[in-house]
């Protein structure tokens, strides 16, 4: 069972000023996550958390994690924009692009960003963008193949494809872009990898880290260049199902300290910082949106009609993905009723939940749909001219403020040429 970190007693009074549907987001525990992070890290005096921008771009977020230490991991020119307007500024941002344009390697050159590189071509391209290049430049690696953790006495199996990723350099590549960026000027060198997304597993990052310090060691060797940082990147996940156990970061840092002194340290290289690039880790429970049942239809199934839609949380729609749901003032009522809960689009998968078995729902009552914290509200958009909801911060002394209005139909205008 998953419990909200709101009371129907706040939400009422919520609603009683912000109508929904809206995100809402809880300070207390975003900050207790962070600092559980951090400790687990402890152990590495480099260590730093980017928290990737993509997952929930809102000022006042990133600003509670700069005051717990984080940086941000940037993925476009407006997410580095807004990560200069929070204060960020170089060694805090790393810039993690691909397919991309001049103008974004440009800037974040300008704010001093470590400039994270997709492909081999791409240090030309930056080459011929910046003319000098900075001190510091990062690769990511793809291995290729298939990635995989099973261990069947725990239950658990994590398998991602790599090799049909479109991100990431060849193992040849990454040596001949780090000899090529030495040529150019390059003093310090990172390697980034991202191989598996969402994993309930405290073996992903362990495993992750062992193959990107081995690459370390053998790009040392083959190379000569001092690799000075290693970027674990995302991929750690959250339990959306209630039946899910949550990852513990405690262990999982404990398991890449143990691959650093096995590889790392017996190679000399043991002041290489390691950085994370979490987003759903960092900010996935600590965030729900809320929205109220407006309408029930009875034909071949049962439906709940709620005032949010797939343009406020599009993971169900577009991954069939599963946020788990509670029906406020009803967390102990049975869950009796099958129900299809849906948003108001003109497209069939426009569905929060499908067969999902819940208590009793009247039109009037307030629902929960958890987990909402990372990729919910910054994968809306605007199908059927829906405006993009209100974001909400649960302070950690229980009031409530505001952190983005909802759109109007003036600002969905704004764009157009009559």
């Amino acid at each position: 069972m998953k419990t909200p970190f709101v009371t129907l007693e706040q939400l009422e009074q919520i609603t009683a000023r912000y109508p929904t549907p809206f995100h809402l987001y809880d300070e207390k525990g975003i900050r207790e996550n962070a600092r559980r992070l951090k400790q687990a890290f402890a152990w590495n005096p480099g260590f730093r958390e980017y928290f990737a921008v993509k997952a929930t771009p809102n000022p006042q977020i990133l600003k509670i994690l700069q005051q717990e230490g984080c940086g941000v991991d940037c993925s476009s020119l407006t997410e580095l924009m807004m990560s200069q307007r929070c204060g960020f500024s170089g060694g805090d941002i790393m810039f993690s692009s691909n397919d991309t344009p001049a103008q974004e390697f440009t800037l974040a050159n300008q704010l001093g960003a470590t400039i994270n590189l997709d492909d081999l071509t791409h240090v030309e391209f930056l080459r011929r963008t910046l003319g000098t290049l900075p001190e510091m430049v990062c690769c990511r690696y793809n291995p290729g193949g298939t990635f995989q953790l099973t261990r069947s006495e725990e239950g658990f199996q994590v398998m991602d494809n790599p090799g049909a990723a479109k991100f990431g350099m060849t193992r040849p590549q990454m040596a001949q872009a780090f000899c090529r960026l030495k040529e150019l000027g390059v003093k310090r060198f990172g390697i980034h990898a991202f191989l598996a997304s969402n994993t309930i597993s405290n073996e992903y990052y362990p495993a992750l880290a062992r193959i990107l310090f081995q690459l370390a060691v053998e790009l040392k060797e083959e190379t000569g260049c001092h690799i000075s940082m290693i970027n674990l990147s995302g991929g750690v996940g959250i339990p959306y199902r209630p039946d899910q156990p949550a990852n513990d970061i405690a262990v999982i840092g404990e398991g890449v300290r143990l691959a650093y002194q096995e590889i790392l340290v017996p190679a000399g290289m043991g002041d290489v910082a390691i950085c994370t690039e979490l987003g759903r880790f960092m900010l996935g429970p600590y965030g729900c949106l809320v929205t109220r049942a407006i309408h029930e239809k009875h034909i071949y199934k049962e439906y709940i009609g709620v005032d949010a839609c797939a343009a406020n949380l599009m993971r169900p729609a577009m991954y069939g993905a599963y946020h788990h749901i509670t029906v406020m003032g009803k967390e102990n009522a049975p869950q009796d009723h099958k129900y299809d809960v849906t948003g108001s689009l003109c497209e069939n998968n426009d569905k929060f939940a499908v067969d999902r078995m819940l208590p009793k729902i009247d039109v009037g009552d307030l629902l929960v749909i958890h987990d909402t914290g990372a990729h919910g509200f910054s994968m809306g958009y605007q199908y059927n001219g829906k405006l993009r909801s209100a974001e909400l911060l649960l302070q950690e002394d229980g009031s409530v403020r505001q952190i983005r209005r909802a759109e109007t139909p003036e600002d969905y205008f704004a764009t157009l040429i009559w």
